[in-house]
Order: structure tokens, then sequence, then C-alpha cells
């Protein structure tokens, strides 16, 4: 952290300074690993039609969250890594052997998280209110261990693009042309669908339940706007992200505001600028 706090020192403003406000700098090294992860998931959330199993996956984290809680644990957050992990297998497999739509099941799980995630944290006449905190996030309290992970989160999901792109892409387009190509399409969706599992669950904290769907979506609907290729596709989405993301992060610095709704205003100002340049016709 030492190189890194040095780098920061480099910048012109006042929380830069050595030795001054670490929650901040922390907090930009943070920003610098979430963006583009959550730019990067967000072309295949989109591309695969399931811009609300993010959400979902929030629901089921906080479930595990208030299991971690009455389990007596120090951190819960791994509980609800491992609970969010069972929740996105459990999601494929049922998906799979199942007729109905992804948005359905999506639904179904959806709503089975939440109700139960409420049931656990109220239970026993508990008092939800220590749960409020996930709704909105403070990514101030970012912690230099769990910045680590998501690094190596980083390089993992990008290591899986470098190595199964092409299959990841064909699966999401054309589950029956994978299949028929010899691609495990179940264990890519499985693997994709971890990847999202547990970047969303360590995340939650920090950018909030409410707003983590939309650092799913809006970079990758954004970046379809105006991308003619998948290269520009990918690239744009990670861009934007990086650039909502350092941007949402000093505005609610500057005025006092939520960072996770910062991030995602500016986002949304993103995919506006890409809506009104997009191709027509």
């Amino acid at each position: 952290m030492e190189l890194w706090y040095a780098l920061v020192g480099l910048l012109p403003f006042e929380w830069a300074q050595p030795d001054t406000m670490l929650f901040m700098k922390h907090a930009l090294l943070a920003v610098l690993v979430i963006s583009p992860l959550f730019g990067i998931l967000s072309t295949m959330v989109v591309h695969s039609r399931m811009s609300f199993f993010s959400d979902a996956l929030g629901h089921s984290a906080f479930t595990g969250m208030a299991i971690g809680a009455i389990c007596g644990f120090n951190e819960p957050t791994w509980a609800a890594v491992l609970f969010a992990l069972v929740f996105a297998l459990l999601f494929n497999l049922v998906r799979r052997r199942s007729a109905l739509a992804s948005d359905t099941v999506i639904g179904v799980f959806s709503s089975t998280a939440v109700a139960l995630g409420i049931f656990l944290s109220t239970l026993g006449g508990r008092s939800f209110t220590k749960f409020n905190s996930l709704l909105i996030g403070d990514i101030l309290s970012v912690e230099p261990a769990k910045i680590g992970i998501l690094a190596l989160i980083l390089v993992l999901v990008v290591l899986l693009w470098c190595l199964s792109f092409n299959q990841l892409m064909l699966s999401a387009v054309h589950p029956a042309l994978a299949d028929s190509r010899g691609i495990r399409v179940f264990w890519q969706e499985t693997v994709f669908s971890m990847a999202i599992a547990v970047v969303v669950t360590l995340s939650m904290t920090w950018v909030g339940l409410l707003v983590i769907n939309s650092m799913l979506v809006l970079p990758g609907a954004a970046a379809r706007n105006v991308a003619r290729n998948l290269w520009q596709y990918h690239l744009f989405s990670l861009l934007g992200a990086l650039a909502a993301g350092i941007a949402g992060l000093m505005t609610s610095y500057y005025i006092g505001a939520s960072a996770g709704a910062s991030i995602t205003l500016y986002l949304a100002i993103w995919f506006a600028l890409t809506f009104l340049l997009r191709k027509k016709g």
C-alpha cells in the first residue's frame, strides 16, 4: 500500500497529501478495481439478457449476511459470499432444467431470497435497522484486504476473458449452437454467474444494494449504443464504468452524497449521451 500512497500523493488534492485521509485513498483504489470488474461483467450481463440477475444476487447476499449474523460470525460477508455462490449454482441448475424464461427464474429466486433475508434478520424480534447500511453502502469504509481480493478476482476474470471469450459469447448468444460445438454451456454460465456473485457480494457494502444492479447494466447498455464491434463494445463499457466510478467518488466526497448513487447517475448520463450519439437505422 505504501507505493499506492506515494502515487496518490502526486495528485493535486488536499486529501491526497501524505499521511492524511487514508480512507479516501483506499476508496479511490477500490473504485479503480471495482469499475473495470463491473465494466467487463456488464457486457455479458447485457448480452445474456440477465440484467436483474445481479439484483437477485444482492438479495441472496443480504440473506447470507443475515445467516452470518445469526451464526455469530465476526465477518458475515464470507457467509454472504458462500450463500451467493450456492444461489448462483442453483439458479443455473433450475434455468437449464426448466422451460421458464430467465427473467421468471430470476424473479422466483430473488423474491425467495429477499423474503428469507427479512425473515431471518427479524427472527425473534431482532431489529432490521442494522442492515440499513447495506442498502446505501459506504465506499469510504473499504478495507485494503478486500480490495486485494477484488484485485485478484479482476485478474481471474481477465484471464477467463482471454481464455474463453469466444465460448462465453457464443454460449450467451446461442446456447444450442454452443452445445452442438462441444462447449460446456452450463459450466460457462455457472463460472460467469459465480464471478458476478462474488463481485456483487464483496462490493455491496460499499456500493449499496439499491444501486448495485445499475452498475452491472448501464456500462454495457451504454457501450452497446455506440459500439460497432465486440472490441469497442467491451472497451467503451470498461472506460465508461471507470470514468463514472472516479467522477462519482470525487462528487460524493466534495458534496457529501452517496458514492454508489453518484456513480450510478454518471453512468446514466453516459448512457443518455451514447443514446443520442447512437447510429440510427
